[in-house]
């Protein structure tokens, strides 16, 4: 190889470790902060939230059930090892430090993402485990999908075994609706008790 040529390679060599920084500088973002988020990793467009008619073990529920009422939404499923229980117990421990004409004002719910194993009476057995003033929506995949899109929740099967079974990944935010059904918050999973109760009595 000839003098000029080394120099040649050495040159394109430069040029493209040069592009590539400037790549890095420039358009590279790290997980978590693609374009559309806020540093905090909350969406600077938030979703619009709105309502909603799904099932529970009592009959057809709609959002505007409960308007008047400060509403706790949350995306999960009840076969969830570890993500639902914990963001269900400290919604649980907030509900039980309220005085009884607060509480009154409050209704918690947990939608099924995984509507073809969570009945109307799982979903009733599972979130009264936690707190009665819990109550469990499932649905179609379609009423589920449409309504986890306006609050900007996410979820997806994976892992399915030789059996069947799966586990199903999701958002796993509060999404915090106020007493005229409009949502306000999405208060990000493990803000701890003291948190949500904070906004639950800032809406009373």
């Amino acid at each position: 190889m000839t003098h000029a040529m080394q120099r040649r390679l050495l040159f394109i060599a430069i040029g493209l470790l040069g592009g590539v920084l400037i790549w890095m500088l420039v358009v590279w973002r790290p997980a978590g902060e693609e374009a559309g988020e806020a540093s905090d990793g909350r969406l600077s467009t938030p979703p619009e939230g709105g309502g909603f008619s799904l099932v529970s073990y009592r009959g057809p529920v709609n959002l505007s059930d409960f308007h008047g009422k400060v509403v706790l939404l949350y995306f999960g499923y009840t076969w969830c090892p570890d993500i639902c229980p914990t963001n269900l117990a400290m919604m649980s421990a907030a509900l039980n430090e309220m005085r009884s004409d607060e509480l009154a004002g409050v209704q918690g719910i947990f939608i099924s993402v995984d509507p073809h194993r969570d009945t109307p009476q799982r979903l009733k057995a599972y979130v009264e485990y936690f707190h009665p003033q819990l109550l469990g929506l499932t649905g179609s995949d379609v009423e589920i999908a449409v309504t986890a899109g306006r609050y900007g929740a996410a979820y997806r099967p994976v892992k399915e075994d030789a059996e069947g079974q799966y586990a199903v990944d999701h958002t796993a935010d509060t999404y915090i609706i106020d007493r005229r059904g409009k949502l306000v918050m999405a208060l990000p999973h493990g803000s701890g008790v003291e948190a949500l109760l904070a906004v639950i009595r800032s809406l009373l």
